[in-house]
């Protein structure tokens, strides 16, 4: 089956540049899950961007820049930020709705006047490591909007076609078929999980919108689907891929038994939440001067730091300077969510423990999201522009998802022409099941992904030594061996191909962190606790 363009993912990355390559040829887009379902869909704070007159450009750059902590490239945050309002007024063009100032009420009240695009008029929130109100929102369930707008506009495109359920399971490469080419990728390979048939689909147009690998710890904000399959295809592929070793962990998750993964935003803080001990006191002050609006690895850190040293499970988020009717209307799911399980967040602080959040490092590319493999594009979480370094700022991720979008689709259509019918000349042969028998022991599949979320969690998490990365990476050898057989023994699933990516994931970010002798930004490793200038430069990881 050939295609112009096949899009894995239907996050903010996936669905706007789904758009924007529908304007050039038929496009396909790929998703395990319904396509609501992505990371985007769980995002509760917003999208940054200059939007007030006592912002600049300049102010989000140093933001960003000082957020990560020397590893940004600081000419690929400089195009991102600018252009960042021209991507919003998209978005608005595409009917998200952002709120606005003044009654929160006013923003279901759907308009086409012209101040909807009024940035004046927005309501613009605060979050960790911002200098200046720039958050756009949609209350508190910004990426549930955006996707929602977004599904909507792709399923009435006459040239998209969503194929729900399905399952990516490699790139297909000129390098795999032994073709004396120079490296490209020619295709996909994809379960199609309601038949079990794997589907052979061609495309020398590839953008992989993937999201992140939360899921590769026992404790994370993110969706079940965040296996961090993208990085595992690439890599397969012969891919560049960097920084791996800096996994954001958010200082703020729900701790309570009845509700797991459940984030509570930031933007929380930026109105006003304040961090407490198990004492009912501050405690932040003692680690950053901006308190409890310090940069994400910085206040992580700093809970991680105050649970060890009082013993306790948590630490607890503050909120009762605000009414209840302040928090109903801002953080509506926040208080709700909180309200199920018994707390009043107005009259009762919110009981919080960081958990796995965000993957910094991703496969290596431009700020057009150009991989080191002809026709691979990777945008999004899934990538790594530079924009982040070794710790993103706040809402950045959205912003970048975006952004990255369009400038990649823009460079496709210039550097691979629609009309260019050369990979035609290679024949790619279709998946072989061979003799694989069916899967009849899902236990081990279930025990040896159990198995990497703990040695993850207790190995590589928050606070790192050389001891617990060699352990991590002999017990991942391990289970990287039993995958393998596994793979090539029985037919494939969804739970063995996403166990076989987050073993190699999770390889990918312990290899990683080895080979950084120093901690900065989310990698701190006791062994080599200070920044060292010679340092300061990715960590890039490549088959040979």
């Amino acid at each position: 089956m050939e295609h112009d363009f096949i899009i894995i993912g239907t996050g903010i990355a996936g669905l706007s540049a789904a758009l924007k390559a529908a304007n050039h040829g038929e496009v396909l887009i790929l998703t395990k899950r319904a396509a609501e379902n992505s990371n985007t869909a769980w995002a509760q704070g917003g999208i940054a961007c200059v939007m007030s007159d006592d912002d600049s450009f300049q102010m989000h750059i140093d933001d960003t820049l000082d957020a990560g902590a020397g590893l940004c490239n600081e000419a690929v945050v400089k195009t991102i930020i600018e252009d960042a309002p021209e991507r919003i007024r998209e978005l608005m063009y595409y009917g998200v709705e952002f709120d606005h100032r003044g009654d929160f009420k006013q923003e279901d009240e759907a308009t086409d006047s012209d101040e909807d695009l009024d940035p004046t008029m927005l309501d613009l929130g605060r979050e960790g490591g911002h200098s200046r109100r720039r958050i756009l929102h949609h209350r508190d369930s910004t990426g549930r909007e955006i996707v929602e707008r977004l599904v909507a506009a792709v399923e009435a495109h006459p040239r998209i076609q969503v194929l729900e359920n399905h399952f990516a399971i490699d790139l297909i490469t000129t390098g795999k078929l032994g073709f004396a080419a120079a490296n490209s990728v020619l295709g996909v390979y994809a379960l199609d999980e309601n038949s079990g048939e794997v589907k052979t689909l061609r495309s020398t147009r590839v953008l992989l919108c993937t999201g992140g690998c939360g899921k590769v710890y026992l404790y994370t904000t993110n969706p079940d689907t965040a296996t961090g399959d993208g990085v595992a295809m690439a890599w397969r592929a012969g891919a560049t891929i960097a920084n791996m070793e800096f996994m954001q962990f958010h200082p703020t998750c729900l701790f309570h038994h009845e509700v797991k993964s459940f984030l509570i935003s930031e933007a929380v803080r930026g109105e006003g939440g304040v961090l407490v001990g198990q004492d009912g006191k501050e405690f932040m002050h003692r680690y950053d001067k901006r308190r409890s609006l310090a940069p994400r690895d910085i206040v992580a850190r700093a809970i991680d730091s105050e649970i060890k040293r009082t013993g306790g499970p948590c630490v607890f988020l503050d909120c009762t300077a605000h009414s209840r009717e302040f928090w109903q209307e801002r953080f509506p799911l926040i208080f709700e969510t909180c309200m199920s399980v018994g707390i009043d967040i107005s009259k009762q602080p919110i009981p919080v423990v960081p958990a796995a959040h965000y993957m910094c490092g991703g496969i290596e590319t431009t700020v057009n999201g150009r991989s080191s493999l002809k026709g691979l594009y990777a945008i999004g979480e899934v990538g790594c522009t530079g924009l982040h370094g070794a710790n993103r700022l706040a809402s950045n991720s959205l912003l970048e998802g975006v952004v990255v979008a369009h400038r990649a689709v823009a460079e496709v259509i210039e550097r691979l022409p629609i009309d260019d019918h050369e990979h035609l000349t290679y024949k790619i042969p279709e998946w072989q099941s061979g003799n694989a028998a069916d899967v009849d022991e899902l236990v081990v599949i279930y025990h040896n992904w159990d198995e990497v979320r703990r040695c993850m969690g207790d190995y590589v998490s928050i606070v790192r030594t050389i001891n617990r990365l060699r352990r991590a990476t002999a017990r991942l050898q391990n289970l990287g061996r039993e995958v393998q057989e596994f793979y090539w023994g029985y037919k494939v699933n969804t739970d063995l191909l996403e166990l076989r990516n987050l073993v190699t994931t999770a390889s990918l970010i312990v290899d990683s962190a080895l080979r950084r002798h120093e901690s900065r930004g989310l990698h701190y490793t006791l062994n080599y606790p200070k920044s060292l200038d010679a340092e300061c430069h990715p960590t890039r990881l490549w088959r040979s």
